[in-house]
């Protein structure tokens, strides 16, 4: 597993909305997409070089609704104060929305903002793992 390149997945009935708001928002690239695979369309999103990327499908037959809590969580350490809250400055514009942690710890270390579909991105300023 050290080698791993790690894929986070999730469908979605707003996929060009959240694919902006990702973009807009948080700075992500797109890396990659398909269209109407097997019924499915898709959108990686991320920075280059990095062993990570996320993922978004929609199938216009399958509706998948909201997040089904408000503990689905991405969380993004940004160590540098300047790109934290230019992060922070980027979301709202972006169409995420600000809104209180259901874990408080996360209102502590950060800042959470919700996306068009219900799940949460915390902004922490700091690093992981912590001091």
């Amino acid at each position: 597993m050290k080698q791993a390149t790690l894929r986070i997945a999730r469908p979605t009935d707003h996929l060009r909305e959240l694919v902006a708001q990702y973009q807009e928002g948080l700075g992500l690239e797109r890396l990659g997409g398909f269209e109407s695979h097997d019924g499915y369309d898709g959108v990686m999103l991320g920075c280059p070089g990095l062993p990570w990327h996320l993922e978004f499908t929609s199938n216009g037959d399958h509706m998948v609704g909201r997040a089904p809590t408000e503990d689905n969580l991405l969380v993004f350490y940004l160590e540098d104060s300047g790109e934290h809250q230019a992060a922070c400055d980027r979301m709202v514009p972006a169409g995420f929305r600000a809104v209180p942690s259901l874990n408080s710890y996360w209102d502590k270390v950060g800042v959470t903002f919700e996306d068009v579909d219900g799940y949460r991105i915390v902004l922490v300023h700091g690093s992981w793992p912590p001091s």
